[in-house]
C-alpha cells in the first residue's frame, strides 16, 4: 500500500509543509519546505498565498491525507485568530481536493516523534532526520515541525493502539515500544 501525506505547520509569516510517502511500513521523505510571507503585508494577500501555494503542492504531488498541527491557545487574540485563519485556508485547499483533513495538537506531534511533549524545534528536527536518513536541514524549523506532523498522523494511522494515547514512560520504554524508530 502506499500513501502520501502532507503535513502542515500553519503560520502567517512562516508556514512549514512536509510531504512523506509510506510504503508499507517504510516512511520516506518527498519534500518539506515553507511558504514564506513576511514580504506581505497584508493579511489577506497571505491567506491569498497561502491557498495558491497549498493548492499546487496538491496538484503537484497528490497526498491522500492532510494533516495540521492545531493552533495551540496563546495570550494575543490576535494572533490566535489569525493563525486560525491560516489554518482554515489550508485546510479550505486540502477540502477542495476532497483530502481527509486530522488535526494534531503541538504536544501529541512531540511525543511522537520523540517521545516527550516537551521536545524543542530543534530535537524533532533532529529525530525526523535520523528517522528518515536525511541530513536535509531547511532554512526554518516551521518546515521540519510541518513534517513531524506527517509522521505523527502516520503514526495514528498506522498504530491503533499508540492512537490511543499508550505513551512511554522513559526513553528507555519509549525504545521497548517503538524499537523501529530507534537506529
Amino acid at each position: 500500500m502506499e500513501k502520501i501525506i502532507l503535513g502542515i505547520d500553519p503560520g502567517t509569516s512562516i508556514l512549514g509543509y512536509g510531504l512523506i510517502k509510506i510504503q508499507g511500513k517504510t516512511i520516506s521523505l518527498i519534500t518539506l519546505g515553507v511558504i514564506n510571507l513576511t514580504k506581505f503585508d497584508d493579511h489577506y494577500i497571505k491567506l491569498q498565498k497561502i491557498f495558491l501555494r497549498l493548492s499546487g503542492l496538491i496538484k503537484e504531488f497528490c497526498p491522500d491525507e492532510m494533516a495540521l498541527e492545531a493552533p495551540f491557545f496563546g495570550k494575543n487574540v490576535q494572533s490566535m485568530l489569525k493563525l486560525g485563519r491560516a489554518q482554515g485556508v489550508a485546510m479550505a485547499a486540502g477540502l477542495m481536493h476532497e483530502i481527509p483533513i486530522t488535526e494534531y495538537a503541538p504536544r501529541k506531534v512531540k511525543m511522537s516523534i520523540t517521545g516527550t511533549g516537551t521536545a524543542s524545534k530543534e530535537q524533532v528536527a533532529r529525530m525526523l532526520a535520523k528517522m528518515l536518513h536525511t541530513d536535509e536541514k531547511p532554512e526554518f524549523l516551521d518546515a521540519t515541525d510541518a513534517l513531524a506532523v506527517a509522521v505523527c498522523h502516520y503514526y495514528q494511522i498506522s498504530n491503533p493502539i499508540h492512537a490511543l494515547g499508550k505513551s512511554a514512560n522513559s526513553w528507555k520504554d519509549f525504545i521497548q515500544k517503538n524499537p523501529g524508530r530507534v537506529r
